[in-house]
């Protein structure tokens, strides 16, 4: 494999290590503090992060595209195609979810929620599709530890 695409290949899968990982954080360590949440905490714990996240993920998305691109037209012939397919489907869903349903309450969350009936109401609303993207970008990463996994045992196989 030439050296540019192994780098291509190991971009995406830093990029989705990177999703994986923000995920893990969110499902686990964030999600997990919404009962303690109220009108007078809940934007230091999320607003300004959900900002600084919304601009870097941008980018992080730009190149999952760019590099599952690049690695589904390269590895088309040799079989290993399906784990690019599955990233760009994964992160096709994942920022539809985001676009459709998070961009909404991030911005109800942002110009400010006065009720703590309504901002619990909010809150599950946006956990619940935190949860749904972690699913998917978990896929995301398997399908690229499977591409690297492959390529592991193809290599070692005939030893």
């Amino acid at each position: 494999m030439p050296r540019a695409l192994l780098i291509n290949h190991s971009i995406l899968f830093l990029c989705t290590s990177t999703y994986l990982g923000a995920g893990v954080f969110l499902v686990f360590f964030l999600l997990p503090l919404e009962p303690q949440l109220d009108i007078s905490n809940y934007k230091v714990v999320l607003v300004d992060p959900i900002d600084y996240a919304t601009r870097f993920f941008t980018w992080v998305t730009i190149l999952i595209v760019i590099t599952s691109l690049i690695m589904l037209v390269t590895e088309w012939v040799s079989g290993l195609k399906w784990p690019s397919i599955v990233v760009l489907l994964g992160v096709g869903i994942a920022t539809t979810i985001t676009h459709q349903f998070h961009f909404p309450l991030n911005e109800e969350l942002a110009a400010g929620i006065t009720s703590n009936d309504r901002l619990a109401d909010v809150l599950d609303e946006w956990a619940d599709y935190s949860r749904l993207r972690f699913l998917f970008w978990a896929v995301q990463w398997f399908a690229v530890m499977y591409y690297f996994y492959s390529l592991a045992y193809r290599s070692r196989e005939d030893q």
